[in-house]
C-alpha cells in the first residue's frame, strides 16, 4: 500500500506536454552553456565523470533497479509491474493517486495519461472521465468520478496498451528528463536516481521546492562534476537540498527515503548503484541481490 506520507509533496506543479518540456529544456540549457565570462576559467569534467554520465540509469537494468526502488517508497513492495492498477485517494489533497509511478487526478499527470491512452485506443474504459478529469484537476474533487472510476481504472490497468501509456508518461515526464539532466550535470547512475525520484516526488515545475529549486539549492553549495566538481560532494548538497524540501511539509518529517536509502548508497562510494543493494524506507527494510 502507499504510505500516505510519501506522496503529499508530489507534483505541486502540474507539467504538462508543452510547458513541462519547455521548463526541462530550458534547465538542460542553462547548463549547457556556462557564462562567457565563465567559460575561459570553468574547470573541465574528468574523462570517468564524463564516461558515468554516457551510460548510467536507462541502462535496462539499471533502470529496472530505479524503479524497485521508487516502488519500494511508494508501494512498499519491489514488484512495481504490479502497480498498474493501484488506485485510492490517500488523502494528501490531490485527489485519487495511481498506477506505477501516483499519478495524481488533481495535479494533471493523471489527464494526461488518459489522454495519450485515449488517443491510442479511443472509447477505452477511462475514455468516458476525461471530462471529470479536466474539471478536477487542480483539486481533490471526486466529483463526475465516483463511484464508478477506480473500477474503470482497474479494467484498464489489464490492457497492455495502458500500461505502455503509463510507462511512456513516467519516462516523458520524469525519467528521461532526470536522466538527460543528470548526464548533463556529470553525475552517475546513483545520481541521476536522486534526480528521478526527486522529480517524482516534487514534480519538474517551478515552484519552490520542485526539482529545480532543489538542484539550485545544491548548486549553491557544490559544484557537479560537469563543473570539475566532485561527484560525491555534489550528491550531498544536493541530498541535503531534497530532505530540506521534504522537510517543508510535516507530512515529510520522515526522510528515511533519502537518509537510509540514497545517502546509504552515496556513503558506501556505489555511484554505479551496482548490486547488492540494502536499505530501510518508512520502517521497511528491502534487499536487491
Amino acid at each position: 500500500m502507499h504510505h500516505p506520507h510519501t506522496s503529499t509533496s508530489r507534483r505541486t506543479t502540474r507539467l504538462t506536454r508543452s510547458v513541462g518540456f519547455a521548463v526541462l529544456a530550458l534547465g538542460l540549457t542553462f547548463t549547457a552553456i556556462p557564462a562567457t565570462a565563465q567559460a575561459d576559467a570553468a574547470p573541465t569534467p574528468s574523462v570517468s565523470h564524463l564516461e558515468a554520465a554516457a551510460t548510467g540509469l536507462d541502462d535496462p537494468a539499471k533502470k529496472d533497479i530505479a524503479m524497485q526502488l521508487v516502488s519500494s517508497a511508494e508501494n512498499s513492495t519491489l514488484d512495481w509491474k504490479a502497480q498498474y492498477g493501484y488506485i485510492e485517494d490517500i488523502d494528501d489533497g490531490r485527489g485519487y493517486t495511481a498506477g506505477i509511478i501516483g499519478f495524481c487526478s488533481g495535479t494533471g499527470d493523471m489527464l494526461d495519461l488518459v489522454e495519450l491512452y485515449t488517443e491510442r485506443v479511443p472509447g477505452n474504459a477511462l475514455a468516458s472521465y476525461l471530462p471529470a478529469l479536466r474539471e478536477v484537476d487542480g483539486t481533490d474533487s471526486h466529483d463526475g468520478l465516483d463511484p464508478g472510476f477506480t473500477g474503470a481504472w482497474a479494467r484498464a490497468a489489464s490492457d497492455p496498451a495502458f500500461q505502455r501509456a503509463q510507462n511512456d508518461e513516467r519516462d516523458r515526464v520524469y525519467f528521461d528528463p532526470a536522466v538527460r539532466q543528470g548526464k548533463a550535470d556529470g553525475i552517475g547512475t546513483l545520481g541521476q536516481f536522486a534526480y528521478y525520484d526527486a522529480i517524482v516526488m516534487h514534480g519538474g515545475g517551478g515552484d519552490s521546492t520542485g526539482f529545480w529549486a532543489i538542484r539550485e539549492r545544491a548548486l549553491s553549495q557544490a559544484r557537479p562534476p560537469s563543473q570539475g566538481g566532485d561527484e560525491v560532494a555534489y550528491l550531498d548538497a544536493f541530498l541535503d537540498a531534497r530532505v530540506w524540501a521534504m522537510r517543508q511539509e510535516e507530512a515529510h518529517s520522515d526522510t528515511s527515503r533519502v537518509d537510509t536509502a540514497q545517502r546509504v548508497f552515496l556513503r558506501a562510494g556505489n555511484l554505479n548503484l551496482d548490486p547488492p543493494l540494502d536499505w530501510h524506507v518508512y520502517g521497511d527494510a528491502f534487499h536487491i541481490g
